[in-house]
């Protein structure tokens, strides 16, 4: 199989001349955009909107799209959009070292979701949404539109069946799942994105707690690891579209409307494809086995997100109104019963 830096080394030939159909006019707006994913993901998560939006808009503008490190390293994604290198960003807020006080809340936020329709609920009618306007606004940035992706679930070498298994392993995680992470004995590691592979072929490695079994799959993963963890310590990462604020309000209105829609149809895209691709690969997948940890040991990781959430609503006034958010939330899901929150 080609390994994921061999797509990526590709795609960084030609990333827009796939992209970039139509003639450009010598008035054609043009962009630069950067996704936290590599070539292989980017092709589902981000690449068939990118091209929906080019196709639309013709020659009045045109959107290249790069892949994850290609212009600028992920974790410095957010200064080069703030300076203008780069005009647009898909990423979390995590990943891409946003200083804003909402940056611990993108990617995996421990158990802050179940489902990956709770993020844009969340955002949507929960009122997330007013506070990432309101944190970018204070930092150049456009907050464009918030959706779902994957869980986070373990893919490891050796299995995990109990916290125990958990102790001593380096897993490659997000920033704040680490932090959370660390109290049950897992040693974050932090590499490239395009290193993962490799890392855990020579043992630098010992699994990963960066998505659920469909992106193990996609990029090659499963290639690497043998067991898969069905316990998540998230139902869905929550990432963004992001804009140097110039850049956007430089755009006509009708121009907005339809990165909006083109934004709206990637969260949608992903909903299904992530959601259907997390079961059928559970069921059919030949290439990692299913573990467990039992519901009642788990439960004390639960209790323990809670406790962490506490702490970090205590670090700011802004990062209370989101904790609060996230704990009125899930207590109208466990009110609202079943299909929202089960036992």
């Amino acid at each position: 199989m080609t390994s994921r830096r061999k797509f990526i080394q590709g795609a960084a030939v030609v990333p827009a001349a796939a992209l970039a159909t139509p003639a450009l006019a010598q008035s054609t707006i043009k962009w630069r955009m950067q996704t936290y994913a590599g070539a292989a993901l980017a092709a589902e998560v981000i690449v068939p909107a990118i091209e929906m939006f080019n196709k639309i808009a013709g020659d009045r503008m045109q959107i290249e799209l790069f892949f994850a490190d290609q212009l600028v390293p992920t974790g410095e994604l957010f200064q080069a959009m703030q300076r203008g290198t780069i005009d647009a960003v898909q990423s979390d807020d995590d990943s891409m070292a946003s200083p804003t006080e909402v940056t611990v809340f993108g990617g995996y936020f421990p158990f802050g979701s179940r489902y990956s329709l709770d993020v844009p609920v969340l955002f949507n009618q929960y009122g997330l949404n007013e506070i990432w306007d309101e944190e970018y606004s204070k930092v150049g940035v456009k907050h464009i539109s918030a959706g779902a992706w994957d869980p986070c679930h373990f893919a490891t070498k050796d299995p995990i069946r109990s916290l125990e298994d958990l102790k001593g392993k380096r897993i490659f995680t997000f920033p704040t799942a680490g932090r959370f992470l660390t109290q049950f004995g897992v040693v974050p590691v932090n590499l490239p994105w395009e290193d993962i592979e490799v890392a855990v072929q020579t043992g630098e490695l010992d699994g990963i707690a960066w998505s659920g079994i469909t992106e193990d799959y996609t990029v090659g993963w499963a290639d690497v690891t043998n067991y898969f963890l069905t316990n998540n310590i998230s139902g869905a990462w929550a990432g963004s579209f992001f804009a140097n604020m110039d850049r956007w309000n430089e755009l006509p209105e009708d121009l907005q409307t339809l990165f909006r829609v083109c934004c709206d149809q990637s969260h949608y895209y992903r909903q299904w494809w992530y959601w259907g691709g997390e079961a059928n690969l559970r069921v059919n997948g030949p290439k990692m086995e299913l573990t467990s940890i039992p519901d009642d040991e788990w439960a004390t990781v639960e209790a323990a997100a809670q406790v962490f959430w506490e702490e970090i609503a205590a670090e700011s006034e802004t990062k209370r109104r989101v904790v609060d958010i996230f704990k009125k939330y899930n207590a109208d899901m466990v009110k609202a019963g079943r299909p929202y929150r089960y036992g």
